[in-house]
């Protein structure tokens, strides 16, 4: 009897669909694990869910924390009766009041300008060295250093134009800054402080190649040094302190701009008030108040951001009834005790205040979906009683709860809600383990399912053979049979 060869792919030997066969056996041996992928699809997605409403959770929280926050509740406001002579704003250690600010001179920067144009800014002056110098400039042109400050020399070279010396004092870190003006007549030097205030005056004296440091010639044709007869240059403009007086109290500074002065104030001096007979303005008022429009801000912050997780979290766990469609949490206990908890406090009541008792009473009115919608006009009048709407927000009793405030409660109930042991947190943590459990049987049922394809192609294979065998027997028969009929014949 001939020896069968091996079977090079299935059915071959059977003559049966054997692929398809064994295909269709193991996909319906592999559905448990398609519904344990369909079922980790949907974890995953609830676990995105409780992502989305840890995160609206968190921003209410920071939302009802700015209303129990002393500092917004401490905040002022400073409003000028005419900002463009005298403006303010304030800071922590403000007080209410008003402050009338009288301004006599502004502070100023020292200028000067050469007396003599040249052709161009491209021209030259000649060779030497220029040595600037910060100070106070006294009677009878008497010039005091700036203490701390040092001199600076600048080098000039015979090639150097007007263009040069300017970059190389606007660089020299002098404390001088200097721009070129030209018109009809050429290109003058104009040499400027960096800063305002008496102290920061400049003296300007020159080191000219020419051998005569007192003309207006080379060099000297910017030097500023009248006490020595050097002054190539015109003083346009002397420096200057800015004088004032706030509630009749004299003040000066270097600046126009007056930190601390008053305590918690930044006064910023623009317009001389009073300067008779030219200017007689007067003092101009700076009134400062609680700032109302800050604390409107923050409640109106926190009605957008109840909202928005009011809206999210019914989303998440509504049944339309018209689509017929579920929520990703829909009758989840977490995402249910979450809405539910929010919804009590935000209707609760609280003792906190002899006046107002709910945030309805003060313009937070809750809507039959569950937002929250601010009526600006309760809240502006509530907020005319300030003292009252603070307690009902941000009071803290460890004695008596019931006399603690509404965004205190809501404060707290976020910080349980999003702690390591509160239900946002336990729930995403439970559901990931799902996914983890989910995951592993997947595995186990996988190397099942490999097993079982494995053993079906065995079978399939030996049959293969089996009947390659028998076809191979049955021609041999066959074949003896027609020899034997051959041979009779």
């Amino acid at each position: 009897m001939a020896t069968t060869s091996s079977i090079s792919s299935l059915g071959i030997g059977s003559g049966l669909q054997a692929n398809e066969i064994v295909s269709k056996l193991v996909a319906l041996e592999s559905q448990p694990i398609v519904n344990l992928q369909t079922a980790s699809d949907k974890l995953q997605t609830k676990i995105s869910a409780y992502g989305q409403i840890q995160s609206a959770v968190s921003s209410v929280r920071d939302a009802a924390r700015k209303l129990t926050s002393s500092e917004l509740w401490g905040s002022t406001a400073a409003a000028s009766a005419d900002a463009t002579a005298v403006n303010a704003t304030t800071a922590a250690g403000a007080q209410v009041g008003t402050y009338a600010v009288d301004v006599t001179a502004l502070a100023k920067p020292q200028s000067t300008v050469t007396k003599t144009s040249l052709a161009s800014a491209t021209s030259t002056l000649g060779e030497g060295t220029l040595t600037l110098e910060l100070g106070t400039w006294g009677a009878g042109n008497s010039f005091t250093g700036k203490s701390g400050a040092t001199p600076v020399t600048i080098n000039v070279a015979a090639t150097d134009t007007l263009a040069n010396i300017r970059d190389k004092i606007n660089s020299s870190n002098s404390g001088v800054k200097a721009s070129i003006i030209t018109d009809s007549s050429g290109a003058r030097l104009v040499m400027q402080s960096a800063t305002t205030g008496e102290a920061n005056g400049f003296r300007i004296t020159a080191a000219d190649n020419d051998g005569d440091n007192a003309n207006d010639a080379g060099l000297s044709a910017l030097a500023y040094d009248p006490a020595n007869t050097t002054a190539g240059t015109n003083l346009s403009q002397p420096a200057s302190d800015a004088m004032a007086t706030i509630n009749n109290v004299p003040v000066k500074s270097a600046t126009n701009t007056l930190s601390e002065v008053v305590s918690g104030l930044t006064i910023t001096l623009s317009k001389v008030t009073s300067n008779p007979p030219t200017i007689t303005t007067g003092p101009i008022n700076i009134t400062v108040s609680q700032d109302t429009a800050a604390i409107t801000k923050a409640i109106t912050d926190f009605a957008t951001a109840y909202s928005s997780m009011a809206s999210l979290v019914k989303s998440n766990t509504k049944y339309d009834e018209a689509t017929k469609s579920a929520g990703t949490l829909q009758g989840d206990s977490g995402a249910l005790s979450v809405q539910n908890q929010f919804r009590s406090i935000l209707g609760s009541s609280s003792d906190a205040s002899g006046t107002f008792k709910t945030l309805s009473s003060v313009g937070l009115e809750i809507q039959t979906d569950g937002t929250v919608k601010v009526n600006s006009t309760k809240l502006t009048s509530a907020l005319g009683n300030l003292t009252e709407v603070k307690k009902m927000f941000m009071n803290s009793d460890s004695v008596d709860s019931t006399k603690d405030g509404i965004m205190t409660r809501l404060r707290v109930l976020s910080d349980n809600l999003l702690g390591s042991e509160g239900i946002i947190t336990s729930r995403t943590s439970g559901l990931r383990q799902s996914i983890t459990d989910n995951s592993a049987r997947q595995e186990s049922l996988q190397n099942r399912v490999d097993l079982y394809e494995k053993r079906l192609k065995a079978q399939y294979t030996a049959l293969d053979t089996i009947m390659a065998g028998l076809s191979s027997q049955g021609n041999y028969v066959s074949q003896m049979i027609n020899s034997l009929n051959s041979s009779s014949s």
